[in-house]
């Protein structure tokens, strides 16, 4: 963690905790045998049973809630990882207390009440800690339990990790100023307060508890001067990589047998994140289907009636691991259309667009037939963009990370496509956005990317 545990609220939090399991405890037994809510089924057992359990319900919680970690505070923990915590302490006590009454044979049990129990004591924790951590960083955010910090570097990871801090003032970390041996003239804005030998001078005088090193890869030697320095002080150092080649990505870590990992391309399409994924394009593209089958019989009409040539258009594009498929469209353009010029993009204007064609192209309805590539499989509903085998081959070697958005499958929409970035737009833009895409992906996300396209509308300025 960043900052070392405050004892005030490790004591705060853990009084809390304890209290709110006890009465709990007390009020799981008035809803299921008092309140008359729930049929008892059998004679009520008498109240002074439930009592005698509390101090057991103090010690297994108490055990319970810091095996999994309930009281490892820090200032950067965020509350998903809070939420997890408490999910676990909750369902470790609830088995060591179902465990501890079967073996001592104790009369008072009743499984309906274990479940209220757990119910109402992972709630209440949850609340209780969601309203004090919001107290804790109003506070911060107010100059109050302020922690104060270095920056080790001058650079571009240096500039944006100060603003992070002053953004995020709830934290309550307050940045002192930038240390550096060779700070450069970009930096002559930035308050560059001594040289990597000040820093125990600099730590002693303001306080420091927390040091960040911002320093590039290249400057490696830097790096471990300036540990081998802070390794003579007690303050915590945190490592911020600077690494914008790979803007978009999420770096993860790992401890291998002691050997500490770094992942640096990380997707969370794996295992049942597949599955739910699968599932949500089957069902809703087979919907899609059925709905805008009166749609598609008309404009297949039309296209057959307006140009010569097939209603449909089979194109081959680049997918999921690199593999090819044929993406189907309603035909837009003639069919002798790369005769001559062979594979080239769209533009404005394109002369070789029919007049439907570019009705079609310009209001995305060209892309309709697609719904059938992602019910067999091709395609899912979200998803980087597929593209075509020839320009893949290109933008491979001219554009860092291009081929990391063919580690899941291409999609009808997409993160980089609702934010505008589709048809003659910026390629790293929008291979930023796919990466994004592909490493916070959650099915909720999907969601709010279908109902972007749907209420944003489907005619976009860049699609011709």
């Amino acid at each position: 963690m960043i900052d070392r545990q405050s004892q005030l609220l490790w004591f705060g939090f853990l009084v809390s905790d304890l209290f709110l399991t006890a009465l709990a405890w007390v009020v799981a037994y008035y809803l299921r045998f008092e309140s008359g809510w729930l049929a008892a089924g059998h004679d009520t057992p008498p109240f002074y049973l439930c009592a005698r359990q509390v101090p057991l319900i103090f010690l297994l919680s108490g055990v319970a809630y810091r095996v999994v970690g309930m009281y490892d505070i820090g200032r950067l923990r965020r509350f998903r990882e809070e939420m997890v915590a408490v999910l676990r302490g909750t369902a470790l006590m609830s088995l060591l207390v179902m465990s501890s009454l079967f073996f001592l044979h104790d009369p008072y049990e009743s499984r309906v009440t274990i479940l209220l129990f757990s119910a109402l004591t992972m709630v209440s924790v949850l609340l209780t800690r969601r309203l004090g951590w919001g107290a804790v960083r109003t506070l911060r955010s107010r100059g109050y339990n302020r922690a104060f910090a270095l920056i080790i570097g001058s650079g571009r990871g240096a500039r944006r990790l100060d603003g992070i801090l002053k953004r995020v003032n709830w934290l309550g970390i307050k940045n002192i100023g930038f240390i550096d041996d060779h700070p450069s003239a970009l930096s002559a804005d930035l308050d560059v307060v001594g040289i990597f030998a000040d820093l125990p001078d600099l730590i002693r005088k303001y306080n420091v508890s927390h040091v960040f090193i911002t320093l590039p890869f290249h400057r490696y030697d830097d790096i471990r001067r300036v540990f081998a320095i802070l390794s003579q002080t007690m303050v915590e150092v945190r490592l911020v990589p600077d690494v914008p080649s790979l803007a978009g990505l999420t770096l993860t870590t790992a401890n291998l047998d002691g050997l500490p990992l770094i992942g640096l391309r990380e997707s969370p399409h794996f295992g049942l994140n597949i599955v739910v994924k699968r599932v949500m394009d089957m069902i809703l593209s087979a919907l899609a289907l059925v709905l805008i089958a009166p749609v598609v019989a008309i404009i297949a009409i039309l296209v057959k009636m307006t140009s010569p040539g097939p209603i449909f258009f089979r194109q081959e594009r680049c997918g999921l691991n690199g593999g090819s498929f044929f993406m189907f469209k309603f035909r837009s353009m003639r069919i002798d259309a790369e005769k001559e010029s062979g594979a080239v993009w769209a533009k404005k204007n394109d002369d070789r667009t029919t007049w439907l064609g570019a009705f079609l192209r310009k209001t995305s309805l060209d892309e309709l037939p697609q719904f059938y590539n992602v019910l067999r499989g091709d395609m899912s509903l979200v998803g980087p963009r597929p593209e075509r085998p020839e320009f893949v081959a290109q933008f491979q070697k001219t554009i860092p990370s291009y081929m990391a958005r063919h580690c899941v499958k291409a999609g009808i929409t997409g993160w980089a496509q609702v934010h505008g970035w589709r048809g003659n737009t910026s390629l790293r833009k929008r291979i930023e956005y796919d990466l994004y895409y592909i490493t916070h992906w959650t099915p909720w996300l999907d969601f709010r990317i279908l109902w972007m396209t749907v209420f944003n509308g489907l005619i976009h300025k860049n699609a011709y």
